[in-house]
């Protein structure tokens, strides 16, 4: 990658992004209202718009409604997760430029041809059935929370960017 050329064109659609920078987080560990900011799909779900305010009575209400408690992954888990991420996008021939799992969430920066959505959904099934085949997932639930944050990048130098913080901005 040439960080320097900032008309760098998706290799699949040299109209689309160059990339994404993909974060999803495990069961109940970011709930709205909480001290880091959320996103809910009613207020604030459109690009630019500020992040939802510090309301620990929502966050306690949200707590009581989870199906099971927070998930955090052990180390076990975590290279699991790696291990697939890295499987599920050498087989639909994507592009990882940069990969870090964590215990409580993931961040990864991908190039496909397909939207981030569906990227983000074919990761969390394949992760979750390698680990159930694995014996290091036995729950009925996925350890997933909803959905996640889905960064378009739009040419090497956010690629780049993005890069760096997956790998070195933890």
């Amino acid at each position: 990658m040439n960080a320097t050329n900032p008309d760098y064109k998706h290799p699949y659609n040299p109209a689309g992004p160059a990339g994404y920078l993909l974060t999803f987080h495990t069961y109940g560990t970011w709930l709205h209202g909480d001290d880091r900011g959320s996103i809910d799909r009613k207020s604030n779900n459109i690009p630019g718009t500020p992040m939802l305010p510090t309301d620990q009575v929502r966050v306690y209400k949200e707590r009581g409604r989870l199906k099971q408690p927070p998930v955090t992954f052990n180390s076990s888990q975590c290279i699991s997760i790696d291990s697939t991420i890295k499987d599920v996008i050498a087989y639909n021939k994507w592009i990882l430029h940069a990969v870090n799992v964590r215990t409580e969430h993931l961040h990864l920066v991908v190039t496909a041809i397909k939207s981030p959505e569906v990227v983000v959904n074919s990761l969390k099934s394949w992760c979750t059935r390698r680990m159930r085949e694995q014996g290091l997932w036995e729950k009925e639930l996925s350890p997933w929370s909803r959905h996640g944050s889905t960064r378009y990048l739009w040419n090497e130098v956010e690629i780049a960017e993005a890069c760096r913080y997956v790998l070195y901005g933890q």
